[in-house]
C-alpha cells in the first residue's frame, strides 16, 4: 500500500484531529533539556549518540594501495542462486526453509570470494542482505573445521548485535551452532563465563568486548587468537574515531593471519579508514544498483517550515493526522538526544498514541521488547535516536520523521532508509525550523536533489499548542523524578571536584540545580495549566451565548 503524506495531511477537514474543538490558543515556546543516563551495568559507549569524531584507528599493516570497487548490476546478480556461488548443499536447503532462494548482488558478489580466502570489503545499502554475505560463507567454513571461537562480529549497537545473532543461528541450525552476544546491560561474570566455554560465533559491541578483554588478560584475551574471521560490521562508523579506545585491545587480541570482513551501508570520504584495517589488499565491492541517487525513488522527501517554539505541536498534528488516514501504518521519529526521544516518548504517550521508545539509555528488555512491539504492529510510533537509523530488521515502515535535521547528511540518509525498502514506498518528513535552513540545503546538496515543502494549515496547529506543552511539561517533570541524566550528574560532580571546589560546596550546588530545575517546570505547568482552564472557561461561555433562545408562546 502507498501512503503519501502529503494526501494524509494536506485534505484538512473541519472535523479531523480535534482534540479540543473549541480550544484556540496561541503559540508559546516548548523548551527542551538535554541530560544521559545510563543504564545499569552498561559499560558500553556502543550506542552514544552524538559522539564527537576523532582520528579513526590505525589498525594493522595494511597495502597503501586504495582497491578499486567492483561494480556490480542488478541484472546479473539478483538472479544467482546460492548453489551457483559455491554454497553447500545443507545452507542452501536452510535458506529455503527461511524462503530466501536468491541472491541479492553483495551476496552474489561477495560470497564467493569470501570463500577463495579473499579479505572483503562491501558496500551496499540497509536492507540488501549484508549480513547473510557474510554469514553463509563463515557458517559453511565452520562446518568443515568447527572450533570456537571461529568468528569474531563487531556491530556498533546492541539490537544489530542480537539481530546478527538471530541469522547466524537460524542458517546454522542443522549444525548445533554455538552463538554467544556479548553486549552491555548484561552481567560481565555470565558473558565471561560464556567467552571462556568458546563458543563458535561471538556477536559483539565494541565497549563491552573491550572491557572483559582488559579485565582477564590470561583468560579473555587469548581466546581470540585463534579466529578465523574479523567481521567489523557498519565499518564506516565503527572506524569513524568514536570506538578507537575500545578498538585497541580488541585488535591486539585477534591474529594478524585472519580474514578481515568489513560491510558498510555507505562509502566514507577516506576509503583508506576501511582499508587499514585489513591485512591484505581486499576485494572491494560496491552495489551500484540506483546508485545514481543516495534515497531511493520510492521514498517521498518532504519537509515542513515552523516556528521551533512549537514544532512538537506541528509533530503532533502531522502524527495524529497521518496516523488516523493510515491506521494499520508504522510512524519512526527520530530525535537527536536520549532526554530528547524520551520525553518525546512520554509526550506522545500522554496524549493518547501507541508509542515506544528505542535509546541506549533504556534497559535492553525494554529496548527489544519495544522493537518486537513495532515489528508487530502493537506500537503504531517509535520514537528513537540515531541508534535505530542502521542495520535494524524493521521489515516496513511507512513513515519516517525527523524531528530535527540531522547535522549530518549521512545521518540522514541511514535514517530516511528505514523506510521504502525492499521495493516498497514509503515517506519521510523533516521538520525545519528557522535555524535549520542551512542543515536542509546540504542534505538537499548529499541527496542530489530538492525537497518539496509540506504546507501545514497553522490555524488548525494552535489548537492542540497548549495541550501538547502541557503534555511535554509533564513529561520533562517525569523525566526529573526518574533523575533520568543521573550519569550526566555524576560526571559534572566530578569536573566540580577537579576544579577545586569542596564536597560540600559541590552537594549545594547540585542540590541547588535540581531545585531550580523542578520549580521552573512546575511554575510553566501550572502557568500552561491555568492558560487552558481559562480558555475552556471563555469557550464554554461562548458556546452558551450562541445557543437560540426559545421563543415564548402566549
Amino acid at each position: 500500500m502507498t501512503s503519501k503524506v502529503c494526501d494524509a495531511i494536506l485534505s484538512d477537514d473541519e472535523d479531523e484531529l480535534e482534540m479540543d474543538e473549541e480550544e484556540e490558543v496561541e503559540e508559546k515556546p516548548c523548551s527542551s533539556s538535554s541530560g544521559v543516563k545510563e543504564e545499569e551495568d552498561s559499560d558500553d559507549v556502543d550506542d552514544e549518540e552524538n559522539s564527537d569524531e576523532e582520528e579513526g584507528e590505525e589498525g594493522d599493516e595494511f597495502d597503501t594501495a586504495t582497491p578499486q570497487p567492483v561494480q556490480i548490476s542488478e541484472e546479473n546478480m539478483t538472479t544467482k542462486k546460492f548453489q551457483q556461488l559455491g554454497v553447500a548443499s545443507w545452507i542452501t536447503q536452510q535458506l529455503q526453509t527461511m524462503h530466501i532462494k536468491t541472491a541479492t548482488p553483495v551476496q552474489a558478489a561477495c560470497i564467493p570470494k569470501i570463500l577463495d580466502g579473499s579479505d572483503i570489503l562491501g558496500c551496499a545499502r540497509t536492507g540488501t542482505g549484508k549480513t547473510l554475505a557474510f554469514a553463509i560463507p563463515i557458517l559453511q567454513k565452520l562446518s568443515v573445521d568447527p572450533y570456537g571461537i571461529f568468528a569474531l562480529i563487531l556491530t556498533p549497537t546492541r539490537e544489530l548485535a542480537f539481530q546478527i545473532a538471530d541469522q547466524f543461528v537460524a542458517v546454522g541450525k542443522p549444525i548445533t551452532l554455538k552463538c554467544s552476544v556479548i553486549v552491555g546491560g548484561r552481567s560481565l561474570i555470565q558473558q565471561a563465563r560464556e567467552l571462556s566455554e568458546r563458543p563458535h560465533i561471538v556477536v559483539a559491541t565494541p565497549g563491552r568486548l573491550a572491557d572483559l578483554i582488559e579485565s582477564d588478560q590470561d583468560v579473555i584475551a587469548k581466546v581470540f587468537k585463534k579466529i578465523q574471521f574479523f567481521v567489523l560490521d557498519e565499518a564506516d562508523r565503527m572506524l569513524e574515531g568514536q570506538y578507537n579506545d575500545q578498538l585497541k585491545p580488541i585488535f591486539e587480541s585477534i591474529p594478524q593471519k585472519r580474514q578481515t570482513l568489513l560491510l558498510s551501508a555507505t562509502i566514507t570520504n577516506n576509503i583508506n579508514m576501511l582499508h587499514k584495517v585489513s591485512t591484505r589488499k581486499p576485494y572491494f565491492f560496491e552495489d551500484k544498483t540506483n546508485a545514481d541517487e543516495t534515497t531511493v525513488d520510492r521514498l517521498e522527501q518532504k519537509f515542513v517550515v515552523c516556528p521551533v517554539a512549537v514544532k512538537d505541536a506541528y509533530l503532533v498534528y502531522v502524527v495524529k493526522n497521518y496516523s488516523e488516514k493510515n491506521p494499520k501504518s508504522s510512524v519512526m521519529i527520530f530525535a537527536q538526544t536520549c532526554r530528547e526521544c524520551q520525553a518525546l516518548a512520554y509526550m506522545f504517550e500522554g496524549l493518547g498514541f501507541r508509542v515506544g521508545s528505542l535509546h541506549s539509555q533504556i534497559a535492553q528488555k525494554q529496548r527489544l521488547a519495544a522493537l518486537s512491539a513495532f515489528r508487530s504492529k502493537t506500537l503504531q510510533v517509535i520514537i528513537c535516536t540515531d541508534v535505530a537509523s542502521r542495520g535494524l530488521d524493521i521489515p516496513h515502515v511507512d513513515l519516517v520523521v525527523n524531528h530535527n535535521v540531522p547535522q549530518c547528511p549521512k545521518t540522514y540518509v541511514h535514517r530516511v532508509g528505514r523506510s521504502a525498502r525492499a521495493g516498497r514506498f514509503g515517506s519521510a518528513l523533516s521538520f525545519v525550523t528557522q535555524y535549520d535552513v542551512e542543515l536542509l540545503q546540504a542534505v538537499e546538496q548529499t541527496i542530489g536533489k530538492k525537497l518539496e515543502e509540506l504546507k501545514v494549515n497553522a490555524k488548525h496547529v494552535t489548537k492542540y499548542v497548549t495541550q501538547v506543552l502541557v503534555a511535554k511539561r509533564e513529561a520533562e517533570l517525569k523525566l526529573d523524578n526518574q533523575k533520568f541524566g543521573e550519569k550526566k550528574e555524576i560526571n559534572r560532580r566530578k569536573e566540580l571536584l577537579m576544579s577545586g571546589m569542596s564536597e560540600e560546596d559541590v552537594d549545594r550546588h547540585m542540590e541547588n540545580m535540581k531545585t531550580r530545575r523542578v520549580t521552573t517546570s512546575k511554575r510553566k505547568l501550572d502557568k500552561i495549566s491555568g492558560q487552558l482552564e481559562k480558555r475552556k472557561a471563555k469557550a464554554a461561555v461562548l458556546k452558551s451565548s450562541k445557543k437560540p433562545k426559545v421563543e415564548e408562546q402566549d
